[in-house]
């Protein structure tokens, strides 16, 4: 029997039946569904082949494939960018992936982060959420110590829910730890 990830299971078993229940969708390939997850990081343009050699490294940790460099596509010398320099690393992840990078991040990942309180509800209108982590070192496949320099990363979630409601409920069904959105408390106004 092939090897299914936990989170996949998890979609399979609970996400659809809930999600055709509250939507009330005719047919099962009416669910939204998860495409890929792209994770991106920037390197600065001074650096140097080691330096880019450990962020790839440790992107490739993270992932669990290798990451391929983003370069410049033209000169700007107010940014001391030449053409063809390396400005960045990212990685597309699908399929079995893409579940086992979602399921470390939702499990394991983000509640390490100190004083977390849950993550944006907010999606980019389409369905699809993005989330941006200031430290990659929460991900348990990077080692400290290795680390000569902190850097950021941007997730990127794409799916086919067609709405942000359909998106997020997709999301928070899956164990999304969305943070609560609670009303803006109330302005008193003072009669004169």
């Amino acid at each position: 029997m092939a090897y299914v990830p936990s989170l996949l299971k998890i979609y399979n078993e609970q996400v659809v039946p809930a999600l055709v229940q509250s939507r009330g969708y005719k047919n099962k390939h009416q669910v939204p569904r998860l495409v890929r997850v792209v994770l991106n990081t920037g390197i600065d343009a001074e650096a140097d082949k080691n330096h880019i050699a450990d962020v790839q490294r440790d992107l490739s940790l993270i992932a669990g494939q290798k990451p391929v460099l983003a370069k410049a596509r033209k000169a700007i010398s107010n940014f001391k960018l030449k053409e063809g320099q390396v400005v960045g690393c990212h990685v597309t992840l699908r399929g079995r992936a893409l579940w086992e990078f979602l399921y470390r991040l939702i499990a394991i990942a983000l509640p390490t982060i100190r004083d977390f309180r849950g993550v944006s509800p907010k999606l980019d209108g389409q369905g699809n959420y993005n989330i941006g982590i200031t430290d990659f070192t929460i991900f348990p496949e990077i080692t400290v110590e290795n680390v000569k320099k902190s850097l950021g990363l941007d997730i990127a979630i794409v799916t086919t829910a067609e709405t942000d409601d359909e998106g997020r409920e997709l999301l928070r069904l899956l164990g999304m730890p969305f943070r609560r959105t609670e009303p803006a408390p109330k302005q008193q106004t003072h009669a004169a």
